[in-house]
């Protein structure tokens, strides 16, 4: 069965009177190269744990099964449930769990399989994380995946092309923000393939693109407090169009002085503004203000 056919997917929903959810932000995969570029973008190897995020109908998931070791599929519409039971009845290595992502502990589901893994003589190589994320929910779902420390190695999801060049982008460029940051901060991203809007069912009013996130071992840039480095990215882009120096008023207890101090001790031009500075300039910022900040300084 082709899943991806259009043919197939107006077959399942007739058969079982599903509609798609325009609130869950539904929108299914049709093109078979697009569908096998994600499944090689995520280099998923025979000893992987694979889990997927968002499977619908079961495109991906099925491609996934073929190659992984297990595959473990988070569905929050119930009204899928039946259908992946049908589509994905022939692998015995799916598991499908009927829970919000947002509120799933990844963390704790991956170490149950590890230690079932462990105990069965197979242990997994790499965690691979998969998925079609839907638009209004994609950066939730992302930095709470990186802030929660996910236990994975690698992340290859498609979403909004606009969001994906902003967690792609460059210190300069408009797209550059507080959320390219945070990504960059825990991953090395890079752009698998560009996704037309006419690959899906409904036609989405915009393109897609797949990232591949690589998880970091080691932070880019050494840190004093991670809290304020992220406090001082946050208050940099909260006010673009203001200097530094008025931007940073914004973190908790600054005073001009610190600022001031700060900046120079980092040697940044308080005249320039957060979309401008690097990881490793704010990673000085950071440091700077912390430290201050700390032993109650005021220049």
């Amino acid at each position: 069965m082709k899943l991806y056919a259009p043919s197939t997917i107006r077959e399942i929903r007739e058969k079982y009177g599903f509609r798609l959810s325009k609130s869950l932000g539904q929108n299914f995969l049709t093109d078979k190269n697009i569908i096998d570029d994600i499944i090689d973008g995520a280099a998923i190897g025979a000893q992987d744990l694979v889990i997927e995020i968002g499977p619908g109908i079961g495109v991906l998931t099925w491609e996934a099964a073929q190659l992984a070791q297990k595959v473990i599929a988070v569905e929050i519409d119930k009204n899928l449930i039946p259908i992946l039971a049908e589509t994905l009845r022939e692998a015995d290595n799916i598991e499908v769990i009927n829970q919000d992502i947002l509120k799933t502990d990844i963390n704790t589901l991956i170490e149950r399989e590890k230690a079932e893994a462990e105990a069965a003589g197979m242990p997994y190589a790499h965690v691979r994380i998969i998925g079609n994320l839907p638009y209004y929910i994609t950066t939730p779902i992302i930095m709470k995946l990186l802030e929660d420390g996910v236990e994975a190695d690698s992340m290859t999801v498609m979403m909004q092309k606009e969001v994906a060049d902003r967690m792609r982008a460059h210190p300069g460029t408009k797209a550059y923000g507080a959320l390219s940051v945070a990504v960059q901060y825990y991953c090395e991203a890079e752009q698998v393939v560009h996704v037309p809007a006419s690959c899906f069912v409904p036609q989405p009013k915009v393109d897609s693109a797949v990232l591949r996130l690589d998880m970091r071992t080691e932070p880019p840039v050494v840190l004093e407090d991670q809290d304020m480095f992220f406090r001082c990215v946050k208050a940099g882009f909260g006010q673009r169009r203001k200097t530094l120096s008025n931007a940073l008023m914004g973190v908790e207890h600054m005073t001009k002085e610190i600022t001031g101090a700060s900046l120079a001790g980092a040697g940044i031009d308080p005249a320039r503004r957060a979309e401008t500075l690097d990881l490793a300039e704010f990673a000085r910022l950071a440091n700077e203000v912390a430290k201050r900040l700390a032993n109650g300084q005021r220049g």
